[in-house]
């Protein structure tokens, strides 16, 4: 395999790239400097849903008389829904949701999305993962926007912002170095019956020839991030007792997320993302298609958090989506590109067991024109008090510049 350094570079970042798992465990040395959000532990995981998840249908206003009349064959009964507060109820699909509700760790924000009205999938996840609807031109991501906002203290850590794939993903482009990990295991060295990878040692050796200043400077982290991988068991991590993650690319995922923030390696921001939400034909009600991605979604969270234990604590997740899907069926039986979708908030510090923004109804006008879920809480909300509070991101204009999102604009769900 020919590595170049074009192939580890992308949007200002390096890539580790590779194909399946990330190791066990990972050296649990403490790093002597940290940035402010490490040093506090605090970490931030985002979720990106592609494909435009069907929020009517993971969190259902089951009391709307409207949702039945709209989706005669794919709405969820109200005796399948799991009630949640006597008006929205989960799809039965989410039952792993269900406890972190009660327990207070999960905030629900139905009605949310992006100000810009475009069905594009391509131009909707660009606006969302910039974070700057309708601007096309932007160089960078919110999220390497955030960590840029944060005040640093001492030496970042190489694994501060990580993404699990192939690339960085345009939520973590910009100036902050980032991480792609998609497997770990091409990274790992000789020991039990292991042998130096053909990818790594091209990586070595592309390092130890270079004199390329940004694979000598910033590359250096990005070098030091591999060598701390190799030196680890990449093959024998052990979820918290009972955990069970689901046997898919997205378990898989977080289990590996898991594993680099238990680690105590300096992750402060991780990225990932689950496909399969365009459901235009045969989407189906309590069961089917959607049923199926739901299940494998709230799983998977499920199973992390539990994952992380007590140090769950210091974990805010936040999941998006490009767009929600009409109010009403197609004849196809499934539903096409709408606007306003829903956003979980999980965390140990989340104020959960509530919904939270304005509920706009579905009365037919009151639709987004004629035919969607209108939006009333800006995505950007939602990212930039998770970003100020768990990051410590407190210059917003940076993150979302022209947004005018502050803390008095905050739900305050954390």
């Amino acid at each position: 395999m020919e590595i170049t350094r074009r192939g580890f570079m992308k949007g200002g970042a390096l890539a580790l790239v590779g194909t399946s798992a990330i190791p066990g465990f990972l050296t649990r040395s403490v790093m002597a400097e940290m940035t402010t959000a490490a040093a506090n532990k605090k970490k931030l995981v985002v979720l990106f849903q592609r494909g435009a998840a069907d929020g009517l249908n993971i969190v259902v206003p089951y009391r709307e008389q409207n949702y039945y009349a709209m989706r005669p064959t794919i709405a969820i009964k109200p005796n399948e829904v799991i009630d949640l507060d006597g008006f929205f109820g989960l799809h039965p699909a989410m039952a792993a949701f269900k406890p972190l509700y009660d327990q207070g760790h999960l905030a629900i924000i139905p009605a949310a999305g992006s100000p810009d009205t475009t069905r594009s999938h391509f131009d909707a996840q660009d606006y969302m993962e910039s974070g700057t609807p309708g601007v096309k031109s932007t160089p960078d991501g919110w999220l390497n926007r955030a960590l840029q906002a944060e005040l640093l203290r001492g030496k970042p850590s190489a694994f501060r912002a990580v993404a699990l794939g192939a690339e960085i993903p345009r939520t973590l482009e910009g100036k902050v170095p980032a991480i792609a990990l998609d497997n770990v295991l091409d990274f790992s060295v000789g020991g039990r019956g292991l042998q130096t990878s053909p990818m790594s040692n091209a990586f070595q050796s592309m390092y130890d020839q270079s004199s390329d200043a940004v694979l000598h400077g910033t590359g250096q982290e990005t070098f030091e991030a591999v060598k701390m991988l190799k030196a680890t068991d990449p093959a024998h991590y052990q979820p918290a007792a009972g955990v069970v993650y689901p046997k898919t690319q997205f378990g898989n995922s977080l289990k590996q997320v898991a594993q680099l923030m238990k680690a105590n390696l300096g992750v402060e921001a991780a990225f990932s993302d689950i496909g399969g939400w365009d459901t235009h034909q045969n989407q189906g009600d309590a069961n089917g298609q959607l049923a199926n991605r739901l299940t494998d979604f709230s799983e998977g969270i499920a199973a992390f958090w539990k994952d992380m234990g007590d140090e769950a604590e210091n974990v805010t997740l936040v999941t998006m989506s490009e767009f929600g899907r009409t109010a009403r069926q197609n004849g196809t039986g499934g539903t096409d590109h709408g606007h306003a979708n829903v956003m979980f908030v999980l965390g140990g510090q989340v104020k959960g067991g509530k919904i939270y923004g304005k509920w706009p109804g579905l009365d037919n006008d009151l639709l987004n024109e004629g035919r969607d879920l209108t939006v009333t809480t800006d995505f950007r909300r939602v990212l930039g008090e998770a970003a100020y509070k768990t990051l410590g991101a407190k210059n917003l204009e940076l993150v979302f510049p022209g947004s005018q999102v502050a803390p008095r604009e905050f739900l305050n769900f954390i």
